[in-house]
């Protein structure tokens, strides 16, 4: 895949087109369209990688794996829905249903 294609395909992940992802990071209209047959300007293909939490050696196809996800990370930055810490049981049951959402999604 070009780089075009990984960007709509991480969009599409979003439930968002390519023409809003470039509203949503200020890029010009049909600029990512334009990186299926040319090389994006640095500074650009940041914003994207940066807005998917991507490498951009990822979004150029050098690498096959994207960066990796943080579960303990996440789980440390959430908060309860009456804004107090995760306690250590939510944390189990957020890891299990993380765990089971993800085998699910490896059997698609």
């Amino acid at each position: 895949m070009n780089t075009y294609e990984i960007i709509k395909t991480l969009a599409n992940g979003r439930k968002m087109t390519v023409a809003e992802l470039e509203r949503k990071l200020d890029l010009s209209n049909g600029s990512v369209s334009k990186w299926a047959k040319s090389t994006p300007n640095s500074k650009y293909l940041e914003k994207v990688a940066d807005y998917f939490d991507v490498s951009v050696d990822y979004l150029l196809g050098r690498s096959a794996k994207q960066v990796e996800f943080d579960l303990d990370k996440a789980i440390d930055n959430a908060m309860s829905f009456d804004g107090k810490p995760v306690t250590e049981h939510d944390r189990k049951m957020m890891k299990q249903l993380w765990k089971a959402y993800m085998a699910g999604k490896e059997k698609e």
